[in-house]
């Protein structure tokens, strides 16, 4: 007779258990992972120029491949040479031929975007898009 209640008590533990797992595991109070910005629009602002610009997979830390459209060129001249992108650890990030010396440099705006500071004309933003 007290094994009844016994069994009884284990299904009820395991199906707590068990219900917690799957509401946590459909978001119910566990967090969505950010969506990955890796497609980009560069304009240069106060111009129509615009191109894409593609952030790759990361090859170390912080530093990531990149694919900057032929098109770039109008925006910059000497961007479509860029092949690395680099992220500080102060979020900011800069665009390079051999993954060290910057063509140009980006800081952190508004949202997922970025604004250039270096070199200082013409100022560029770099808009993300979820891809």
């Amino acid at each position: 007779m007290k094994t009844l209640p016994a069994l009884l008590a284990t299904a009820a533990l395991l199906g707590s258990v068990q219900l917690l797992n799957n509401s946590s595991s459909k978001g119910g109070t566990a967090t969505e992972p950010a969506p990955s910005f890796v497609s980009y629009r560069l304009v240069a602002n106060g111009d129509e120029a615009s191109c894409a610009v593609k952030r790759g997979a990361e090859i170390s830390k912080g530093l990531s491949l990149l694919t900057v459209a032929v098109n770039c060129r109008r925006v910059l001249p000497g961007i479509e040479r860029a092949k690395f992108w680099r992220e500080q650890d102060d979020g900011t990030v800069t665009f390079s031929a051999n993954g060290i010396d910057p063509i140009v440099t980006f800081a952190v705006a508004d949202g997922g975007d970025y604004e250039s500071y270096a070199p200082a004309l013409p100022l560029l933003s770099l808009a993300a898009s979820i891809r």
